[in-house]
Parts: C-alpha cells; structure tokens; sequence
C-alpha cells in the first residue's frame, strides 16, 4: 500500500458522517427559534415604542425590516420542508 492511499484510508475512516452533529455544536433548532422570537420581540418593541413616541422612526423601520426579513425566512424554511415531505410521500414503496 503507497501513502496516497494510506492518507486516503486514514482521511476516510476519521471522517463524520453527513448525519452526525458537528463537534463544535453549531447552531441548533432551539438556537434559531430563540434568535426568532427576540426579533420579533423587538419588533413589537419598536412598534409600541414608536406609538408612544418614545422612539424615532429610523429605529421603527430598522427593527421593522428584521423582523420581516426573519417571517420571511421562516415561511421560506416551511415551505421546504413541506416540499420535501411531499416529495417523500410521492415516493414509490
């Protein structure tokens, strides 16, 4: 056996599978629907805020924008799902 295919067999063998957690953990589920429900928190923050005119519109439009951006994300993140699920259910057994 040359080194090319013993670095190949040692590279192969210490390598994760594509469904096993990353080691560092990244950010996970619960991670993602926190940071989620902050921004929409701060949102309706900077909505009450500018009712009562404690804050300025900039702030509003800022916080606005998020906000939107992350339902949009989220909406777009379902929809996949559901089309891979439906995807599945189409399937041959």
């Amino acid at each position: 056996m040359d080194i090319n295919t013993a670095f190949a067999a040692r590279s192969y063998a210490s390598a994760r599978p594509a469904t096993a957690p990353s080691p560092e953990g990244g950010p996970g589920f619960a991670k993602l629907a926190e940071s989620f429900v902050d921004t929409l928190a701060k949102g309706e923050a900077a909505a009450r805020a500018a009712m009562t005119g404690d804050a300025d519109p900039h702030a509003l439009v800022q916080a606005l924008a998020a906000t939107e951006l992350a339902v949009e994300t989220a909406v777009t993140l379902r929809d996949k799902v559901v089309e891979a699920y439906q995807e599945i259910l189409r399937m041959p057994v």
